[in-house]
């Protein structure tokens, strides 16, 4: 079973004096909710996530991380597509 991203959700809340329950009143969820996703046994929906972010006045990957480490979004990227030539096998045979 896969384990939820890791987060600093807790750290955010406390830091600004709110209980798990002032928090999930903010967000219209159950303070249980807010408990699992700050012990990472629950991650949260996108719209979720996105509420938390405005909340926060953070990005959704600065209050989840994934483990892949990627700071540079353009290291993940993928390259553009480029159209063969009309008429040019680009040294494929068939």
């Amino acid at each position: 079973m896969r384990r939820a991203h890791e987060n600093i959700i807790r750290a955010l809340r406390t830091e600004r004096g709110w209980s798990q329950q002032e928090l999930a009143d903010k967000l219209d969820v159950s303070r249980q909710s807010v408990n699992a996703i700050e012990t990472g046994k629950y991650d949260p929906s996108l719209p979720l996530a996105f509420a938390l972010a405005r909340l926060f006045g953070r990005n959704i990957e600065e209050l989840f991380d994934d483990g892949a480490g990627v700071t540079n979004a353009a290291e993940q990227s993928p390259k553009p597509f480029l159209p063969m030539e009309r008429g040019s096998n680009a040294g494929f045979s068939l």
